[in-house]
């Protein structure tokens, strides 16, 4: 990648205060870019505080007006905004017929309502500049049913089939829409999913047929870093001829 790909563009990373989002901002910025990375939790601010080219802001993607104001702040601020990155996912685990009604609204609320509210409130000023790219981070569960994960599946699902619908609203405007769809990554997410189900990653690594779940493969978790690489490429003019897509990134655990 030329180090400088991204010069003079600005994106804007949501779920940026750890994880893949964070691996997102911080990549883009090497890039280039000047990233507003934004995450519901406020340390997000003093995250970045003393970092070159990313300004942190808190934003809380469930809430649109929350969204709205955030982006009009950035692009009054830094600059018209180039990439999205719709980074900021949460999980539930837990099976349906005990799956409380609030964690069914806060997985959808973030995973799925919060994509529409940020890709809304960009692509509306994307329009009228007729440019700019958009992907979102979904998930490979998004494609293969997994127990104790349907909520979450199912809001990935969501997102996935909304970010590729809007690709082809959009593609009239010059604006692609792109899927990245990680497996297994080494996050706070992930780990905190290590200790719910207590074990590690050998699980993964090696599948487990008592839940129709096979392994990983390449035999090793991605790193964030991974996942980033592939958000760089769609939202990059490497990928200029690409809209509408999904490319996992899982160590071919879906075996697609």
């Amino acid at each position: 990648m030329d180090q400088q790909e991204f010069a003079g563009k600005v994106a804007f990373v949501t779920g940026a205060g750890q994880g893949i989002g964070a691996a997102v901002a911080r990549q883009l910025r090497d890039a280039g870019a000047t990233v507003v990375a934004t995450d519901r939790n406020p340390d997000v601010v003093e995250r970045y505080a003393d970092a070159e080219r990313i300004t942190g802001l808190s934003c809380d993607v469930t809430d649109s007006a929350q969204v709205d104001a955030a982006v009009a702040q950035a692009e009054d601020t830094v600059g018209p905004i180039d990439v999205l990155a719709n980074v900021a996912g949460v999980l539930a685990k837990g099976p349906v017929s005990s799956f409380s009604d609030s964690d069914w609204r806060f997985t959808f609320g973030v995973n799925t309502d919060g994509v529409f509210h940020t890709s809304r409130a960009v692509a509306s000023r994307m329009i009228p500049r007729g440019r700019g790219s958009i992907v979102t981070v979904s998930s490979n569960a998004s494609g293969v049913p997994r127990r104790n994960m349907a909520a979450y599946a199912a809001s990935k699902a969501a997102a996935t089939m909304f970010t590729k619908s809007l690709g082809l609203e959009l593609a009239d405007h010059g604006i692609r829409c792109n899927v990245v769809c990680p497996g297994s990554t080494d996050t706070p997410m992930q780990r905190a999913m290590w200790e719910h189900d207590g074990g590690g990653p050998e699980p993964i690594l090696n599948g487990d047929p008592a839940n129709y779940r096979v392994g990983i493969p390449l035999r090793r978790i991605a790193d964030p870093d991974d996942v980033a690489d592939a958000v760089l490429y769609l939202a990059s003019d490497r990928a200029r001829h690409v809209t509408m897509q999904e490319l996992y990134v899982d160590g071919g655990a879906t075996l697609r």
